[in-house]
């Protein structure tokens, strides 16, 4: 079976396909932009390649759908934008520093309020707040920092 014809056409100016073979041919660069830039060039319809998918596919020993994806994306958003990773969205900082991790252990290791057998999440989140360590955290958040250390709350 026939693979079907590239959709997306791909024209680069003279200044892009000057930046590709710069970044193809000098310095180090990551992998994905060096790996997007040959497929930019080879499937430049003005260049002297204007290879189809499948092709470049095999000469870069990559899927053909990643070739089609650089095209889509070429299209789509442009020049930097193909070539270049966008930042993660939606990524989870951390909530507290190395100093505050160090005074919720401290809490937690000491002796809990009076009335109190132990200390509870809710109890250590508002002592943070109480002590200005923090302006607000949750009870999970005082949980998960306490997990991952290896201090005995005991």
């Amino acid at each position: 079976m026939a693979a079907p014809a590239s959709k997306v056409e791909v024209r680069l100016s003279a200044e892009e396909r000057a930046a590709l073979e710069r970044l193809v041919h000098t310095g180090t660069h990551p992998a994905h932009a060096t790996r997007r830039a040959r497929v930019l060039l080879k499937a430049d319809a003005a260049g002297p390649d204007g290879w189809p998918d499948e092709r470049i596919a095999q000469a870069l020993d990559i899927n053909r759908m990643t070739v089609s994806r650089v095209r889509a994306q070429f299209a789509a958003e442009g020049f930097d934008a193909t070539l270049h990773k966008k930042k993660a969205k939606g990524r989870q900082y951390r909530k507290l520093d190395g100093a505050q991790e160090a005074q919720l252990i401290a809490l937690a290791c000491s002796q809990p309020p009076e009335g109190q057998a132990r200390w509870t999440m809710q109890l250590l989140a508002d002592k943070l707040i109480e002590l200005e360590v923090v302006r607000g955290i949750d009870p999970s958040t005082v949980w998960r920092t306490l997990q991952k250390t290896n201090s005995s709350r005991g």
